[in-house]
């Protein structure tokens, strides 16, 4: 239960932060004003990397403070945190904010053991590196991550969605080596990224600003190394694929400056999400472009993770000579991407229609106002038993229900919320472990069925709805779709006691589907009330059976 505790905790404590950091950061005049390089045309908060950075220390500091690696990874990241939300408030010099990306590398190299000190196959008997080229590199990695990470914030949820794939992989490689507190650490980041997107995908409502992006690069290169560094089984060489593509953008973009004779440092508009767009993407399928292309990588190091050294660095080579090739020739053609007709006329206008016409969407509709509480239903009556607190809990929350109806309706969207978010990883949990579930094969088939079908609708709801405000479709949809879709094919036996992959695309199917549910109710919660009470008596009664 604490890979999945760590998990929800670090999404649940995100999300109740996001409100507070955007109010306290308009308050502040700590926004983020339009200008010639970006593309939002509206002010937006910039420190949302502080609610990042307290999403993920709690669950951390009380699960996993012991561990020396554990706590240099906190020390360090808490001083690029500082040192970023300063530059967010007060725009620091490059000096100062070099000077605090150097002093979290040096934590994480002295007191945390995080060294680059074997390249693998690649020296001759896997010697290892000597002190005097393995500090000096090591250092160079972790800064140049971190400003890689940071340079590639550019587009909506752009810099998260890379990273909330690379600590998933990071995750799963690291349960699977038996290196639990890097894999919680990698959970915790996963949360705060899933937490922290549903805000940031486009058109974002928040950004992370330096303290984020700092955060999140100096998080995914300590993580990486520390864990493939000690990993007797693991390629040392994996981080490049985990962060490559962060990496290839900031070189080739650097190297484009250094052509033109201005400083690398300088801003432009070189970098690869910059160039899809002048290619003639619209700002959310770059960002679906690069998702896949990091999933891709991320997919090659899993399925990579044993392979020869050499054969990992030859394939980066190769990716990366075909990536920063094929922007040199669209740079210097001027090539844009062809918008086919069948795409933008026939497929989207069909689409369009749809939406106009509103029968189809209506029954579907239909479809997932009843699925989404049946599905929670389901799973409140799938475990055989769950603890006495929970059984005893749940009349609690039954009460809370009925009161808030009866004396305060307006507030029945935020009892029910709170009551889903508790409720739902107990159920899943308890009924993927423990005693184990009441359905027989079939009826588990058709209960992963359901999540599928879910998972399908989430994106479908929330594009055609005439809302104009609330719970959107986002490039954030197809990455939880893909990860939801990517875990049903992992190994999980191997991952006992943990069997994260399944629950975790569970739970947050049904957060995700009960969001765009309450959004699409409009405030009218008379029926998910009522299933929601049938989920808490079913519930109190699983002990009597």
């Amino acid at each position: 239960m604490l890979p999945l505790a760590t998990l929800i905790l670090a999404m649940l404590l995100t999300v109740m932060l996001i409100p507070v950091v955007s109010a306290l950061a308009v308050r502040f005049h700590a926004v983020d004003m339009p200008n010639e390089r970006k593309v939002h045309l509206r002010p937006i908060p910039r420190i949302g990397g502080v609610a990042m950075a307290l999403g993920a220390f709690v669950p951390i500091m009380v699960w996993n403070f012991a561990d020396g690696f554990v706590r240099a990874y906190l020390i360090g990241a808490s001083i690029l945190v500082a040192t970023g939300l300063v530059d967010d408030l007060y725009e620091l010099s490059p000096r100062v904010k070099f000077s605090g990306q150097f002093a979290a590398a040096a934590v994480a190299l002295f007191m945390g053991g995080v060294k680059i000190d074997s390249l693998g196959t690649l020296l001759p008997e896997s010697t290892a590196l000597p002190e005097l080229i393995a500090i000096p590199l090591t250092i160079l990695a972790i800064v140049g991550v971190t400003n890689a990470v940071n340079m590639a914030d550019g587009l909506d949820g752009l810099a998260g969605g890379i990273c909330l794939l690379i600590f998933c992989a990071i995750g799963y490689l690291a349960f699977l080596d038996g290196n639990v507190s890097i894999g919680l650490v990698a959970l915790a980041m996963a949360g705060v990224i899933f937490g922290f997107l549903r805000f940031n995908t486009h058109p974002a409502s928040i950004f992370m600003g330096d303290a984020g992006s700092q955060f999140l690069g100096f998080s995914a290169v300590t993580l990486a190394l520390g864990l493939t560094q000690e990993s007797d089984s693991l390629s040392p060489l994996l981080p490049l694929l985990l962060l490559g593509l962060p990496v290839l953008d900031t070189l080739t973009v650097m190297a484009i400056r250094a052509s033109q004779g201005r400083s690398i440092f300088s801003a432009d508009r070189n970098h690869i999400h910059h160039s899809l767009m002048q290619m003639g993407l619209r700002h959310p399928e770059s960002v679906l472009v690069i998702y896949v292309v990091q999933a891709l990588l991320v997919l090659a190091a899993v399925m990579l993770r044993f392979q020869s050294d050499v054969i990992i660095l030859a394939g980066y080579l190769g990716f990366s000579v075909v990536v920063a090739g094929s922007f040199a020739y669209a740079r210097r053609t001027g090539f844009t991407i062809r918008r086919f007709d069948i795409l933008d006329v026939v497929i989207v206008g069909g689409l369009r229609r749809v939406k106009g016409e509103g029968g189809v969407i209506r029954l579907a509709f239909r479809c997932f106002e009843l699925g989404v509480p049946a599905l929670l239903l389901v799973s409140c009556l799938r475990p055989v038993r769950v603890p006495e607190y929970v059984s005893v809990a749940a009349p609690a929350l039954l009460l809370l229900l009925a009161l808030v109806r009866i004396f305060r309706p307006a507030w029945s969207g935020g009892a029910i919320r709170v009551i889903i978010y508790i409720l739902v990883p107990f159920v899943v949990y308890y009924g993927d472990t423990g005693a184990g579930s009441r359905f027989g094969s079939m009826g588990e088939r058709l209960y992963g069925v359901m999540f599928g079908i879910l998972a399908l609708l989430i994106p479908v709801i929330s594009k055609f709805s005439r809302r104009s405000e609330g719970f959107r479709s986002t490039p954030l949809d197809l990455l939880v779709i893909m990860l939801a879709v990517a875990v049903t094919g992992l190994p999980v036996q191997s991952l006992q006691p943990y069997r994260l992959g399944l629950m975790a695309a569970k739970i947050i199917i049904l957060y995700f589907g009960f969001e765009v549910l309450m959004a699409e109710l409009r405030g009218k919660y008379g029926r998910l009330s009522g299933w929601t009470a049938a989920a808490l008596v079913a519930l109190v009664t699983i002990n009597w059976r």
